[in-house]
């Protein structure tokens, strides 16, 4: 039997020695951030991906073991477990093996194929079954025992029936091979259920729909389950087509057992025991398989989608720190307002109120020039709510009217602002201020940062991911939380400034722990040096050990503390400083003379070649940012509502959501617009995150626009002949663009524009686009409410 090492290994194509030391420092309690940077010579450079999935896979393959162990000894203890069967057991390589090996042997209810054995008809079964030449009825008779519950011969033939159909769907080389055929050429049907028409009006387009069960994409599967769980939808799986399509599996069971009509008597018994095992007992059971194994297919997709927006997200690039108004838009309501200071503190908050009906258009612009003029502010961020663009328009007017205060502004997502401004931790961070002020608080310090400022909500809350809502939340959560932890860590934390949700990210840190930071911090003051750490209640030397690469101290007593260098790597840092004759403060940023330097000149017992490497970057650039600068989309002056849009306009706009079957783009007329993923490229784009990632800067062209249902079809093609809108639109045919993502889910703000979907969040997918037809079939039936 292959061990868990080896098994990782194959599947990492790395060494087992690799693989062993990953695992062994992940058993120790050290986090994939912390292995994958500082711990490089054990691993032999396994990077984060590579670490994420080894701890993922690790966790699948010691629960197969475990169950495994569980098995072995159930059969044993059944006196059952012979040495072939050990062997298949010790062989088998995933769940569904083991439990289709144990089947046969697991306890289960009194069935009536136990009944049958308990009265005494086994040897009738196994008679007919290995001598068909012999008449069923005539060998029954024998069988008759009233006291047994067998009244005739009728009875004693169902009964040995019984006991053949459980040997046939229990026996595992055919449910092996008849689950791996039914994946690869069932067809799922899904048909409306009586008298939901209405009800379901949403899901019309699956009211009679089928679709080969291996080919059908994540976002159309989980429509198709949402649709059966909310009661509209039925989901029937066929074997395959034509008028008899169980004909080639129950010709697969038959053939194992040696049944076949060669006319002898027991034959045509026999070929209805085997249609009535399929029927009865395999194909169910192989229908709830398969329909689970493509629900957990489609979940860790729209997981991995949600992951990587959110990562695209959470690394977009700061504004740094740098004073902030931030803008919370409203009309009736007022836009409420918030200063932030360079360190994120809040320095001034009210509300203005410039639209209708109050309309105080030049009262608000001299609020705002006063509070950037007192508190030397230098951007506005305004959020993309409702009255985001009449804002947007306010603070031009405000830059055109005031040049000399040097504004910048910028339009944000508010996404989860509304449910950090309710979130107990706002209320501990800002306990004095009301609820509608946090928000324009959030959308400032967003700009700033936002990472710093995302990380104080829940992830799923963010909603940049599709049927968000239908997936295993348990596993979501625990892909949501490693993207966070990957990100903060990649970026660094600074320890004085960082709030408590940003710490508990760190390697080696929880809640409680960036709880003891702070206060530690509010108590002694700021730290100046990563050592101090060592003071926090409850933070020992591995979490110590853990964390200090990660967080960051500027102007402290050591200036290697402001880099990622780790203080365990701090006598090889200097020992290179006295190498080339300088102190550390001096080498530090000194690119000529490091850059002269050969790693392997300093490699040790204890630093090989890959971490003296990353210590001569880190002192070159120490503490390295690795998200991109900061740039903000130009949206078209004169275009801020749908009515503006025409067809073949060019915009710039920022991509808001990446999913499997396209890309929305904001281009700021309060509407996301979609570019179906066969308008990304002039290519053939199989997975759109290879072409666009969310809060990407891209140019867009308009190809239509639905003013009645808010719909607005984008292209970024170059080629933009009709036949390549054509070619583009015929791409979609079968796939991608049949269904929709969250695109804001999970931020119920007033005015939030978000398409209608059924449940309230998402739409089902829709029917193939013909061949030919125009971009906006493609686009109506990717985001048909």
């Amino acid at each position: 039997m292959q061990s868990i090492t080896d098994r990782l290994a194959e599947e990492l194509a790395a060494h087992p020695s690799q693989v062993q030391a990953a695992v062994a420092l992940l058993d120790e309690g050290a986090t994939v951030p912390f292995i994958a940077r500082y711990r490089k010579e054990a691993t032999g450079g396994l990077d984060d991906i590579q670490l994420r999935l080894l701890e993922e896979r690790l966790g699948y393959l010691r629960e197969l073991e475990e169950r495994r162990a569980s098995i072995l000894h159930s059969i044993d203890d059944q006196g059952k477990l012979s040495e072939e069967l050990r062997e298949q057991i010790e062989s088998a390589t995933t769940k569904q093996q083991l439990e289709d090996l144990y089947l046969p042997f697991k306890p289960k209810r009194r069935t009536k194929a136990q009944i049958a054995r308990e009265a005494g008809l086994e040897p009738l079964a196994d008679m007919l079954l290995s001598e068909p030449e012999r008449d069923p009825t005539t060998e029954a008779a024998a069988f008759v025992n009233a006291e047994k519950g067998v009244a005739d011969a009728l009875a004693a033939l169902e009964g040995a029936r019984q006991i053949l159909m459980e040997r046939f769907a229990e026996q595992p080389d055919v449910s092996g091979r008849l689950r791996a055929r039914l994946w690869e050429q069932g067809i799922l049907v899904a048909r409306v259920m009586d008298g939901k028409e209405a009800e379901g009006a949403k899901f019309s387009d699956y009211f009679d729909y089928r679709e080969p069960i291996a080919k059908i994409p994540s976002h159309r599967a989980l429509a198709l389950f949402r649709g059966r769980n909310q009661g509209i939808l039925s989901l029937e799986l066929l074997a395959g087509e034509g008028d008899d399509p169980d004909a080639d599996c129950r010709h697969q069971i038959a053939a194992h057992f040696g049944i076949a009509e060669r006319g002898r008597a027991a034959d045509a018994w026999l070929l209805e025991t085997v249609r009535k095992a399929w029927r009865v007992k395999l194909l169910v059971r192989l229908d709830l398989d398969l329909k689970g194994q493509l629900l957990e297919a489609a979940e860790a997709e729209a997981i991995r989608v949600f992951a990587m927006n959110l990562k695209d997200l959470l690394l977009a690039a700061p504004a740094g720190r740098l004073a902030t108004i931030g803008l919370d838009p409203g009309l009736r309501t007022g836009v409420k307002v918030a200063v932030i200071d360079n360190t994120g503190r809040v320095a001034a908050t009210g509300t203005i109120y410039p639209h209708a009906p109050r309309q105080q258009w030049d009262q608000s612009i001299a609020s705002l020039a006063e509070l950037a003029r007192k508190f030397q502010v230098t951007l506005v961020s305004i959020g993309n709510g409702t009255a985001s663009r009449e804002t947007d328009r306010l603070v031009r007017d405000l830059i055109k009217r005031h040049p000399e205060l040097g504004l910048r502004s910028m339009v944000v997502s508010e996404a989860g602002a509304s449910v950090y401004s309710a979130s107990e931790f706002a209320s501990r961070e800002l306990p004095e201020m009301d609820v509608s002020l946090r928000g324009a608080v959030s959308i400032a310090r967003r700009l700033q940062d936002p990472l710093a400022e995302l990380v104080k909500i829940d992830p799923k809350a963010i909603g940049v991911g599709q049927y968000q809502h239908d997936v295993n939340q348990t596993g979501l959560a625990r892909s949501l939380d490693a993207v966070v932890e990957d990100c903060v860590n990649a970026v660094g934390v600074e320890l004085n400034t960082a709030s408590a949700p940003l710490l508990s990210r760190v390697s080696g840190l929880n809640t409680s722990l960036a709880e003891n930071i702070i206060r530690y911090r509010e108590e002694a003051g700021a730290f100046d040096s990563r050592k101090q750490l060592l003071k926090v209640p409850r933070l020992g030397p591995k979490a110590f050990e853990q964390c200090a690469g990660f967080l960051r101290i500027n102007d402290g007593k050591e200036p290697l503390d402001a880099s990622a260098v780790h203080p365990e790597a701090y006598p090889l840092a200097r020992r290179i400083a006295e190498r080339v004759g300088k102190d550390i403060k001096t080498l530090i940023g000194d690119s000529g003379t490091l850059r002269g330097l050969k790693a392997k000149d300093f490699v040790d017992e204890r630093f090989g070649e890959p971490t003296v490497r990353d210590i001569l970057l880190e002192l070159e650039k120490p503490g390295r940012d690795p998200r991109p600068e900061f740039r903000a989309a130009t949206f078209m002056e004169g275009v801020e509502t749908l009515a503006d849009l025409k067809p073949g306009m060019v915009l710039e706009g920022t991509v808001t959501n990446v999913t499997n079957f396209g890309a929305f783009v904001d281009i700021g007329v309060h509407q996301d617009g979609l570019v179906h993923v066969s308008m990304l490229a002039d290519r053939f784009v199989r997975d759109p995150h290879e072409v666009v990632h969310s809060g990407q800067l891209v140019k867009v062209r308009v190809l239509e626009i639905d003013l009645e249902r808010k719909r607005i079809a984008l292209s970024m093609r170059q080629d933009n002949s009709e036949s390549g809108l054509n070619r583009g639109a015929a791409g979609a045919k079968g796939d991608t663009g049949r269904g929709r993502a969250e695109a804001r889910g999970g931020d119920q703000r007033k005015g939030f524009s978000r398409p209608s979907s059924p449940g309230g969040r998402d739409q089902p997918p829709s029917q193939p686009t013909a061949p030919g037809a125009a971009m906006a079939a493609a686009f109506a039936k990717a985001r048909k409410p």
